[in-house]
């Protein structure tokens, strides 16, 4: 039987094991690795999107793969701990934002990180039913507004603002489909429903840049496969 002790230490340690392992950058490591330091051209970020645009069209994919699985893994362990030994049923939830704290105020580069679309997508899907059902909802609306636009950030922006909508939705019919997805009843969802804006207002924040060149008619469009 696991004493109470340990049960606190493996509270503590998941959310600090998901902070190094989303702080990891992985865009930048990928560039260095082929000799170019991707801060230093396109955008300026070490995300996936400039990864792909200054490297070719493959490294957004295995930056954007990479990305995803910080944000995903982590979540999925501690959903696993908390089940196995009755940990405090909040902890996905603090791993998550642990996992894409990493990616956007990385310790590694000073606290200079990423925009967090990819960490966060992989954070979300890990949280059942709620988050992975919103999630998903994200993702496909990403999808269907990159192939009609061709702008990653306009993708990005609108899957936000369709994740911060459908975690509130999806909290509004639990009743009549818990027997279903096992949902939680709605007055106990409103830690899932401020994270939910919460990440969302900071993701927006994030893109604060892509916002004004999109004003402004000169945010570009997707990467190219070139490379």
């Amino acid at each position: 039987m696991i004493s109470s002790d340990h049960i606190i230490w493996l509270a503590l340690l998941g959310p600090v094991v998901a902070y190094l392992l989303g702080a990891i950058p992985f865009g930048l490591l990928l560039g260095l690795a082929q000799g170019v330091d991707i801060r230093k051209h396109g955008s300026g970020n070490i995300g996936a999107t400039n990864a792909g645009r200054v490297l070719g069209l493959r490294y957004f994919f295995y930056a954007f793969a990479l990305d995803f699985l910080k944000g995903l893994l982590p979540v999925l362990g501690s959903d696993l701990l908390t089940q196995r030994w009755h940990l405090p049923i909040y902890l996905p939830l603090l791993t998550a934002g642990a996992a894409v704290g990493g990616h956007l105020f990385p310790i590694y580069l000073r606290f200079h990180g990423g925009k967090g679309v990819a960490t966060s997508f992989g954070a979300v899907l890990g949280i059942w039913p709620v988050f992975t059902l919103a999630g998903i909802v994200a993702g496909l609306v990403f999808l269907l507004v990159f192939l009609a636009w061709r702008i990653i950030s306009v993708a990005s922006l609108a899957a936000t603002a369709v994740f911060m909508f459908m975690v509130p939705f999806l909290g509004r019919i639990a009743p009549e489909f818990s027997h279903l997805l096992g949902m939680t009843p709605w007055p106990q969802l409103w830690p899932l429903l401020t994270a939910s804006w919460l990440l969302g207002l900071i993701l927006v924040v994030k893109h604060r840049s892509n916002i004004r060149r999109l004003l402004a008619g000169t945010e570009p469009r997707a990467v190219k496969a070139t490379k």
